[in-house]
C-alpha cells in the first residue's frame, strides 16, 4: 500500500481540531479546482466531534453551497434513528448549515438493503457522470477504524473486501445492527484523497495491526485503503499511535 501519511496529535481534541483544519482545507482546494467538493462522510464518535467543528468554529472557512454530501457506510435503520451514521451527521453538521436538499446524498437504511444498495449505486452512476466500469473519484473520504480492524462497513472475512466491480454493497456484519451499507474498497481507492480519524488506546493494536502488520486485508479490512493517484491521512492521538514503531 503507498506510504501513508501520519499526523500524531496529543489527544482526542487537538485530533478533532486538525481534522476540522484539514478538511476546510481540502475543501477549498478542490471548489478553487473544480468549483466543487465532494465529501463522504463516516459514522462514529471522533468524526463527530469534527463534524460538529466544521458547523461551528470552522463555518465561515468553507463554502458550504459547493459542498456536496455522501456516505461511506449505513446502518439498516430509518434515517432518525439512533444508529443512523445521516442521523449523526445531520445532528452534527447538516442541519447547522444553509444546504439545499441536492446537496445531501444519503444512503436509504430504511429500504430493503439489497435495493438500497443498487439505488445509491445508481445515484453515484448519475451524479458522477459513469459509464460501466468506472467509479466515483471523491475528493475526500473520510474512514474511521474498528477494534476488529473494519473501515466503512468491511468487516474481517466478509466477501465485500474483494469487491471489484460494484459501487456499493448490503452486508451482514458481526455487530448490530447487523444489516448495513457500504461503498466498496474500489470506490475508496479511487478518492485523491482518504482521511482516517482514529483516537483513544482502545485502536491501539487495530492501528499497529493496519499499518505495521502482514498484509492480510480478510484479517484487517482497512488495509484494502490503498488509492490509486491519491493520497492516505491518518490523523491519530497519542493514546492510538501508542504501539507503532519509532518514526
Amino acid at each position: 500500500m503507498p506510504q501513508p501519511k501520519l499526523i500524531i496529535l496529543n489527544d482526542a481534541r487537538e485530533l478533532y481540531v486538525r481534522a476540522a483544519e484539514e478538511t476546510a482545507h481540502i475543501t477549498g482546494e478542490a471548489i478553487c479546482t473544480h468549483g466543487e467538493f465532494t465529501l463522504c462522510l463516516s459514522g462514529g464518535s471522533t468524526p463527530a466531534a469534527t463534524y460538529d467543528l466544521l458547523a461551528t468554529r470552522f463555518h465561515l472557512s468553507v463554502d458550504w453551497k459547493e459542498v456536496q454530501f455522501f456516505w461511506g457506510d449505513e446502518r439498516c435503520v430509518p434515517p432518525d434513528h439512533a444508529e443512523s451514521n445521516y442521523a449523526m451527521a445531520n445532528r452534527m453538521m447538516l442541519s447547522k448549515l444553509a444546504l439545499r436538499p441536492d446537496q445531501v446524498h444519503r444512503m436509504r437504511g430504511e429500504d430493503p438493503p439489497a435495493s438500497a444498495a443498487a439505488a445509491y449505486e445508481d445515484e453515484l452512476r448519475k451524479r458522477f457522470g459513469l459509464d460501466d466500469g468506472e467509479f466515483p473519484r471523491f475528493d475526500l473520504v473520510m474512514l474511521g477504524l474498528g477494534d476488529n480492524r473494519h473501515t466503512a462497513s468491511l468487516f474481517p472475512g466478509d466477501p465485500a473486501i474483494h469487491e471489484t466491480q460494484r459501487l456499493v454493497v448490503a452486508v451482514e456484519v458481526d455487530a448490530e445492527p447487523r444489516n448495513r451499507l457500504t461503498i466498496t474498497p474500489p470506490v475508496i481507492n479511487h478518492a485523491q484523497r482518504v482521511m482516517f480519524l482514529v483516537a483513544g488506546q482502545s485502536k491501539a493494536a487495530a492501528v499497529k495491526d493496519v499499518l505495521e502488520g502482514p498484509r492480510d486485508p480478510d484479517r484487517f479490512p482497512a488495509q484494502i485503503v490503498a488509492p490509486q493517484g491519491g493520497e492516505v491521512i491518518w490523523l491519530l492521538d497519542k493514546a492510538a499511535a501508542s504501539l507503532l514503531s519509532p518514526r
